[in-house]
């Protein structure tokens, strides 16, 4: 079976549709997959809803789907860098499920693992607790989460091999992996693709199991959200 797809765009051909649930890796701009997003904004599909630890920041990564309209939720951690998400979420235009880093990423591993929910104490008393059950167990409370169960899963990783078994690298592993594998459908833009056989396979963070289709993405510009300096001392 061929995995290798020669764009993104390519790739994306007959997955995408309206109203669909996609699960994006990445953590800010890191290891966001930024040529996957593109496409899925060229595309002009409509009422999306996107699982993502943020909304990338103003026009970079979903950032540039919130500018065009074309998400309708986001179920996310972390959105304090985007001025267009603040400005649709305060005024009703956008739907938004804030959910904590930690079960977020939980709530995607389990529905790769085709667990439908589960407890945690994360949460209990505050408004991510609002309307979902609550049960007590050894004298404490929990709240159930729902896992995750994406349409589309895509990531951005270092190197796969053309089985599509991934490798990330350092701190660009983020999100990637929890989303990858809760997607009906996986979709890997990547560094460089490998001969099978090629990566050592005590070192792969994504089985190919989980991929079905991986897009050649390089070169890429590794952008940053900001940078802060201060002025140098004179000697």
């Amino acid at each position: 079976m061929n995995k290798i797809y020669a764009s993104a765009e390519a790739a994306l051909e007959g997955v995408l549709k309206d109203g669909l649930l996609i699960a994006s890796g990445g953590f800010g701009l890191c290891g966001i997959p930024e040529r996957l997003l593109d496409a899925i904004r060229a595309s002009g599909v409509t009422g999306l809803t996107f699982a993502s630890n943020n909304a990338g920041i103003d026009n970079e990564g979903i950032g540039k789907l919130l500018r065009t309209r074309q998400v309708k939720k986001m179920i996310s951690s972390y959105v304090g860098e985007n001025k267009e998400f603040e400005r649709q979420f305060l005024a009703g235009e956008l739907e938004v499920e804030f959910c904590p880093q930690g079960t977020l990423a939980e709530r995607m591993r389990a529905g790769g693992a085709g667990i439908p929910g589960f407890y945690t104490r994360t949460g209990v008393g505050t408004q991510v607790a609002e309307g979902k059950d609550v049960k007590v167990f050894h004298g404490e409370e929990y709240i159930l989460e729902e896992g995750i169960f994406a349409d589309l899963a895509i990531v951005k990783a270092w190197k796969a091999d053309e089985t599509g078994n991934v490798v990330f690298r350092k701190t660009a592993r983020n999100f990637n992996v929890p989303a990858a594998t809760c997607g009906k459908v996986c979709i890997v833009e990547v560094e460089e693709i490998v001969p099978t056989g090629s990566l050592d396979p005590d070192c792969i963070h994504l089985p190919g199991v989980f991929v079905q289709r991986i897009v050649p993405g390089a070169p890429y510009d590794k952008k940053i959200e900001f940078t802060t300096t201060r002025e140098r001392e004179s000697a």
